[in-house]
């Protein structure tokens, strides 16, 4: 088992750095084909508690948002955040429904959007990936609860209170 992670973590790192002898440019198909191996298996890391691999598909300098107003950490923060949740063997399970993926006209960037099947429900993921190096990176990534339109008043009702110690503390 250990060396079946390592050999999906070497392929990921090689299809997310796609050094070797293509072309100059990759074509947006297969930019599109790359970002969304990477992004199924981030997302795959994750649910096997597999921290390392899923850090490092997090550029540096990476941001993490999340479904609270008080998620927007840094990589480094949000890696301590995650720490426990994988050191229990099984952090999230995060199942893609849909994905869009579109390719800056350098081929150097590309931002998505994502359907997920979450402990929460339906959600959405966005977020941004950068090419340095010959390798992906994940820039940003917002993960949002998705509200069905004729629910939005009852969950504005609910998460008054809450909003509103977070204004006056924000204002600060």
């Amino acid at each position: 088992m250990k060396y079946l992670k390592l050999f999906l973590f070497s392929f990921t790192a090689l299809v997310a750095c796609n050094q070797a002898g293509g072309p100059a440019k990759q074509q947006p198909e297969g930019i599109n084909a790359t970002v969304d191996t990477l992004l199924n298996n981030w997302h795959k890391d994750a649910s096997e508690a597999n921290f390392d691999q899923y850090m490092a598909l997090m550029d540096s300098i990476s941001v993490f948002i999340g479904t609270d107003a008080n998620e927007n950490w840094t990589k480094s923060q949000f890696a301590a955040f995650c720490k426990p949740h994988f050191e229990k063997g099984k952090a999230w399970d995060f199942k893609t429904l849909e994905r869009n993926i579109y390719v800056s006209k350098t081929a150097e960037f590309v931002w998505f959007d994502e359907l997920l099947d979450t402990w929460m429900g339906v959600c959405r993921g966005s977020g941004v990936l950068e090419k340095s190096n010959g390798c992906w990176k994940i820039k940003q990534y917002v993960l949002s609860v998705s509200i069905p339109n004729e629910d939005v008043r009852a969950v504005i009702e609910a998460k008054m209170e809450t909003d509103s110690i977070f204004m006056v503390r924000i204002k600060k």
